[in-house]
């Protein structure tokens, strides 16, 4: 019987598009399981993981982005408190993802920008992705169960029974839970629009 998945919502604060010549500022994660047993099937969240890092020696920031992070005084002043080590920060966050109850699925909205700084950074300071090449995209599941096209599937798209309150603040573990709270809601009706009778629950 193959392990359950444990949906690890992520979501990256930077000062710049790219890892490496600029840094992660901020991680946040939680982690989700959902309990597929009919008629009613649920998520619980599992466990979270926040850190803020130290910039990288030689980074600087991107002129664009630091001036978007002007913008947000109260955002910028929470990834920059009680600021770590990247590398002791990453082995954390591999120990974190490996004591889950299940196997890691990244999930983030967009993946391609927060999973290119975690990869980039858990390869550098650890020696590899506890994820393997497991990342999920938001938008991508979204603009499929939609019907619309990728770069017209936002929030303001889609249906209300997948959003809570609006609290989007730019705290990357705050940040996390959210769109890991809209993920789950996805993937409960993906499941339930094409899910054989006969297909088994995934099993811890």
């Amino acid at each position: 019987m193959a392990r359950r998945e444990v949906y690890v919502s992520v979501d990256v604060e930077a000062d710049g598009p790219i890892p490496g010549p600029h840094s992660m500022l901020s991680i946040g994660a939680a982690a989700f399981t959902i309990d597929w047993a009919p008629p009613s099937p649920a998520s619980t969240m599992v466990g979270t993981f926040s850190a803020n890092l130290e910039t990288l020696d030689g980074a600087t920031g991107d002129e664009a982005t630091m001036r978007w992070w002007r913008s947000e005084p109260a955002a910028w002043a929470a990834c920059r408190t009680d600021v770590r080590p990247p590398a002791d920060v990453m082995r954390d966050f591999v120990a974190w993802t490996g004591g889950l109850p299940g196997r890691p699925v990244f999930v983030a909205y967009p993946a391609g920008f927060d999973f290119t700084y975690v990869y980039w950074y858990a390869v550098k300071f650890t020696g590899g992705s506890p994820f393997s090449h497991a990342a999920l995209d938001m938008k991508t599941m979204a603009m499929t169960l939609l019907g619309t096209t990728y770069r017209d599937t936002t929030k303001r798209t889609m249906p209300s029974r997948w959003l809570g309150p609006e609290r989007h603040s730019h705290v990357a573990i705050e940040d996390a839970i959210e769109q890991g709270e809209i993920f789950c809601k996805m993937l409960i009706e993906a499941r339930s629009r094409v899910r054989a009778p006969e297909a088994a629950p995934e099993e811890a």
